[in-house]
């Protein structure tokens, strides 16, 4: 989370506002306007260092809940990262580093993230793991290798529901409609998606209101998604049920720099 307008944030309001107690993490530079968006929670949480590219963090992520804790009830994976040479149209000119970086850090993060903490969620006796998700059965122009890691998401979601249904722990995800986020900022056409999306959706929505997309997840994560694993549950006002014109992606031409 980085700041109050993620969806991470919002996650985190309504999920103690519901009565969770709550933790977060961030690391790097990126982990003091974590902090000060905690702050600003209705009960000031926690920052814990975690970069989930980095083996050290992840064996001691558990190790720092377990002494506070004991155990963990559920965990949001609302990590995304691509680097700029695999976004915005270079497609074809995207190297195997970047596109490596973007499936490490947006795709099997998941999996390294869930396994990390799989000790955690055993002591509480299973729990809950939610993932953020953009719908990846489309293609979506100049989305690129992070439309490739998001698929790459949804497969990893599904194994681990399969693989840890045994230890009573369930794995979802929530396909959320597109939101004006730090996330966002760096996909170039987003606001021509955006006004596509709030056009084509039955229900109507709002790019900057991400409590619909925050009150799905706080479901997922409760008792009462107890028989719901595997699933990819769409929040986005049921756009993903109509059939939206998107622009071509080989007709937009990305400016030379």
């Amino acid at each position: 989370m980085l700041t109050r307008d993620s969806i991470a944030f919002a996650v985190a309001e309504a999920a103690q506002r519901a009565g969770a107690e709550v933790v977060l993490t961030s690391f790097g530079r990126a982990r003091r306007l974590t902090e000060r968006s905690a702050a600003r929670l209705p009960v000031p949480a926690d920052v814990l260092e975690l970069d989930v590219t980095s083996v050290r963090d992840l064996d001691a992520i558990c190790v720092e809940v377990t002494s506070r804790w004991g155990g963990l009830d559920g965990v949001l994976h609302a990590i995304g990262y691509a680097p700029p040479d695999a976004l915005n149209g270079r497609f074809l000119e995207t190297p195997r580093e970047s596109a490596e970086a973007a499936f490490s850090t947006s795709a099997y993060s998941l999996k390294a993230l869930t396994a990390a903490l799989l000790p955690c969620l055993r002591a509480a006796g299973g729990g809950s793991v939610v993932a953020l998700d953009l719908d990846a059965s489309r293609v979506w122009p100049r989305y690129d290798w992070m439309g490739v890691s998001k698929a790459a998401l949804e497969a990893v979601g599904r194994y681990l529901a399969v693989y840890l249904g045994p230890e009573r722990v369930r794995v979802n995800l929530v396909s959320c409609g597109l939101l004006a986020t730090p996330a966002s900022s760096g996909f170039e056409m987003f606001g021509e998606f955006a006004d596509v999306w709030a056009a084509a959706t039955p229900l109507g929505w709002d790019k900057r209101d991400a409590s619909p997309v925050a009150d799905a997840v706080v479901f997922l994560l409760s008792d009462r998604a107890r028989a719901i694993t595997g699933e990819l549950l769409h929040v986005d006002g049921g756009a993903h049920c109509v059939e939206q014109m998107l622009p071509d992606p080989r007709s937009v031409k990305r400016e030379q720099t």
